[in-house]
């Protein structure tokens, strides 16, 4: 998948005259590239539309006027897009009554899951099993981040198999205090596939 480039990125003002279209467009988007594993994790499956609009919010955010200061942002972002063969995605611990907990209990809460980054995701398409790798920074041994960046790398008989609709395809989190799983809906195997190319 082609990396988003510099001049793609749309300065403040150019951005604002078209964000609520391509907030809906990449909104809609990302709807069938969700999705929930148990109650406490979403992993969204990014691609360069993604990217692209996370770089400009972040840009509008931050308000980034200069040119190497959005390239820094461009390159940062632009790691999240998958390589020829892969698919990545953003795994997001979520803990709906996190609002109204002390911060100890917050890390308490979160920390349970020290550990999911060392073979507790995977991607199961019929008898494959793909591992996910994630990014390396994001966890401490005391400290859980509560979003993380990761990869499944699908060789050919995988990709093959995403491709069977006859095959389930699932999201399995196996982790001494987390265990779920979820099937991928046909819209959702859809995009992968487009992604894989």
């Amino acid at each position: 998948m082609e990396k988003v480039r510099l001049s793609e990125v749309l300065d403040l003002v150019a951005y604002e005259k078209v964000r609520d279209a391509m907030r809906a467009r990449v909104i809609e988007r990302k709807r069938n590239r969700r999705v929930a594993v148990g109650d406490n994790i979403t992993m969204l499956f990014e691609n360069r539309d993604t990217v692209l609009f996370q770089i400009q919010e972040m840009v509008r955010t931050e308000r980034i006027v200069h040119d190497d200061k959005v390239q820094d942002e461009v390159d940062a972002y632009n790691a999240l897009i998958p390589d020829a063969g892969e698919l990545s995605a953003t795994l997001f611990i979520e803990i709906p009554e996190l609002a109204r907990m002390a911060q100890d209990e917050v890390r308490r809460t979160v920390n349970r899951f020290q550990g999911l980054d060392k073979d507790g995701v995977w991607l199961v398409i019929g008898d494959e099993r793909v591992p996910a790798r994630f990014e390396g920074g994001h966890s401490k041994e005391e400290k859980m981040a509560a979003v993380h960046y990761l990869r499944f790398v699908l060789p050919e008989s995988a990709r093959a198999a995403l491709r069977d609709p006859a095959r389930p395809a699932r999201l399995v989190i196996d982790h001494p205090n987390y265990r779920a799983d979820a099937t991928l809906a046909p819209a959702v195997r859809d995009e992968l596939i487009a992604d894989l190319g």
